[in-house]
């Protein structure tokens, strides 16, 4: 007899045919078949994913205007926390100055930087529209700069975001934003950085 004619006994949870004492005969091919499924399922119930990715996102009001009031800053930047929480990232803090906001986010592995700040602009300019705490209407510049960090970054980088008023006033926007640029190698034309007012 070969060995694809020899009978094994398997468990019953391994196959649907079983004898009177919950075992079944199987030839040894079904058998390595039925183990390799099970290690394959095996497999799947362990598996799991890990990460740890922090991002900074910077973007400016449209033409740069310092139009975010201090009296209602605190709830504009509370809004798009929660709209960077409601995508599944976590927010860390999110803070900025009249012209522009820095956020500073735990990335969640199935979100694109970009889906996370399209919402996260689209529905803060909506509710600042809507909320009626300016006399004309509010758009955010098109784009944003995004900048990832390790772990050992997060405190220095927290303390920046959370220092933005102190920043500047050394420094405007346009200055800071340029410096994070080359601070970080990133190619650019500064023909296409702002949207500048005609």
């Amino acid at each position: 007899m070969n060995s694809v004619d020899k009978k094994l006994v398997v468990p019953l949870g391994l196959c649907s045919r079983s004898n009177a004492v919950g075992m079944t005969e199987v030839s040894a091919t079904d058998f390595n078949r039925l183990k390799n499924v099970t290690s394959l399922n095996q497999k799947q119930i362990m598996a799991n994913t890990y990460h740890q990715m922090y991002v900074q996102t910077v973007f400016a009001v449209k033409y740069r205007e310092a139009v975010i009031d201090k009296a209602w800053k605190s709830e504009l930047l509370a809004v798009i926390g929660n709209l960077i929480n409601e995508t599944g990232c976590k927010t860390i803090i999110v803070n900025g100055v009249e012209d522009h906001v820095h956020c500073f986010f735990k990335l969640k592995p199935t979100c694109c930087v970009s889906d996370v700040m399209k919402s996260a602009k689209a529905k803060s300019s909506k509710w600042l529209n809507e909320s009626g705490l300016l006399s004309h209407r509010f758009e955010w510049q098109i784009g944003f700069g995004a900048f990832t960090y390790s772990k050992s970054h997060v405190d220095k980088v927290y303390k920046y975001i959370l220092n933005q008023e102190e920043h500047h006033k050394k420094r405007i926007f346009k200055e800071e934003y340029l410096d994070m640029l080359k601070k970080y190698e990133i190619d650019y034309d500064e023909t296409y950085l702002f949207e500048e007012l005609i």
